[in-house]
């Protein structure tokens, strides 16, 4: 598959539309178990990569992943912003032009380990791990009808946060009182999972 600038430019604004679209939501999200910013970062942070789409989507995949992830990082305040900057940030390091599915399954799998690294945290502690890793999976195995599924198993994973009990992050302080609502930052990478899969799916 090849990303070209058009596509690039798609997919930019696809994920950007998407976070900022759904700031309400990950806010009141946020509001629950955290500090109610996560949706507010989270718009300003892709308002900025929206701002500079056409700059980004100017330099090649790799290089365009990585000015995003960088956007991200001083944009987005809290935990977040280095988080998800790791993410871009890593891809960008992996990915050029032509991309394939199990190029983009290896990069993705070394994003998420230096997510985890960033943040020291892992799968089952209620944060964006919980898609993240599990969309990975998916990735990795391929098969028929691998959009569609990509798309139920972030949308699922967000949703298997809601009886867990956070241990890493702001939400861990609540303790127990996290039990019972969604992670924000679940809910958030699902989004961008979705947004990205979208756009791949009009390339296919």
């Amino acid at each position: 598959m090849t990303i070209d600038r058009e596509a690039r430019k798609r997919l930019f604004e696809t994920v950007a539309r998407r976070v900022i679209a759904s700031a309400d939501e990950l806010t009141d999200l946020d509001r629950a178990i955290g500090d109610g910013d996560h949706g507010a970062n989270m718009k300003r942070g892709f308002e900025a990569v929206l701002a500079a789409v056409d700059d980004l989507s100017a330099r090649t995949l790799g290089e365009s992943l990585k000015g995003v992830g960088t956007t991200l990082v001083m944009r987005v305040g809290g935990a977040s912003g280095p988080l998800y900057g790791t993410l871009f940030m890593s891809l960008g390091k992996s990915l050029t032009d032509e991309v394939t599915r199990e190029q983009a399954a290896e990069a993705f799998a070394t994003a998420i380990e230096a997510v985890k690294a960033r943040g020291k945290s892992d799968i089952g502690q209620k944060t964006m791990l919980d898609v993240l890793l599990p969309v990975a999976r998916v990735l990795r195995e391929g098969g028929d009808d691998i959009t569609t599924r990509l798309k139920a198993t972030a949308r699922e994973a967000a949703e298997r946060t809601i009886p867990m009990r956070a241990i890493r992050g702001r939400a861990s302080f609540l303790g127990d009182r996290s039990i019972g609502h969604m992670d924000p930052g679940a809910r958030s990478s699902a989004l961008i999972v979705d947004a990205v899969v979208e756009v791949m799916e009009g390339l296919a």
